[in-house]
Formats: C-alpha cells, sequence, structure tokens
C-alpha cells in the first residue's frame, strides 16, 4: 500500500478490525520509510448493479456519486462524513439484500437516499429532495416541510 505522504510502498499493518458490520476491514499501516501512520479500507468487490435513469440510461451504482450528494446535502451541517458513509454502505447493502436484481431505478434510489437523510438531519434531506424532486417554486419547499412535519 503506497503512503500518502511520502509514496513509498513500504507499509506494515498496525491494526486491522472488522469495520461496517463484517462488510469490510479497516486497517491502520505505519509507513516502513518515513514512520507516519494512515489507514486503508479493504471492502469485497461486488457486481455491478445498474441504476435505470429517468431518461432510460442505464449507469453502474456508483457510491461516489451518492456520497457527493450526500456531502452537497450536508454542507454547514454537523455530520460527520463517516455517519454518510455508512448511509452509502446501508443503501448498498439494503439494494443487494433486498433485490435479487441487477437493475433499479433512480426514483427508487432516490427514495432510499431521502428515507436515510431524513432520519439524521431534516435540514440536509429538504436540500437533497430540493434537488432530486426538481423543485421550481417556494410552494414545493413548503409543501415538503409540511409532509415532515406531520
Amino acid at each position: 500500500m503506497r503512503c500518502p505522504y511520502c509514496k513509498s510502498e513500504d507499509s506494515k499493518v498496525i491494526d486491522s478490525r472488522n469495520y461496517q458490520e463484517g462488510f469490510s476491514i479497516k486497517r491502520r499501516r505505519e509507513c516502513i520509510n518515513c514512520g507516519e501512520r494512515f489507514t486503508t479500507y479493504e471492502r469485497v468487490e461486488r457486481l455491478p448493479i445498474y441504476v435505470i435513469k429517468r431518461d432510460g440510461s442505464k449507469e453502474i451504482l456508483n457510491r461516489d456519486k451518492i456520497l457527493r450528494g450526500l456531502l452537497r446535502a450536508t454542507i454547514k451541517r454537523e455530520i460527520k462524513r463517516e455517519e454518510l458513509e455508512k448511509i452509502v454502505d446501508e443503501i448498498e447493502v439494503e439494494i443487494e439484500e433486498n433485490s435479487n436484481k441487477r437493475e433499479i431505478k433512480s426514483s427508487f434510489l432516490g427514495e432510499l437516499i431521502m428515507k436515510k437523510l431524513k432520519k439524521i438531519d431534516e435540514v440536509a434531506y429538504v436540500r437533497f429532495a430540493s434537488v432530486y424532486k426538481k423543485f421550481d417554486d417556494l410552494k414545493s419547499f413548503i409543501k415538503e416541510i409540511e409532509t415532515i412535519k406531520k
């Protein structure tokens, strides 16, 4: 594993732990060359799941794209990145466990993301929903906020 500090490829594993409910391994490493410590994650490579978009096109489910959307929705909110990464992991697991299909609709994915966001932060939920549901006026925001209040 290449050191992020000095780019040396010589490192040793100091500690390994199950991470994300056993779906990945978190390793603490120490660079042999510079002595700096860093963390790596190892996860099982899964079969690709395709997302069918609104226009009918397909793309591979991209966890980084989901995470970027969550990060945008939670800007200036007190939510740690680790919590958002956990949400992405939960979404991947839920899709794989509850669907025998290798394809899902983007609407299913969007609803799943909104359900998870709603549980942790209502403001982030409304931000995400405004983009996902294409709010085009203030009434749309008010309607969504009224739904949350109930």
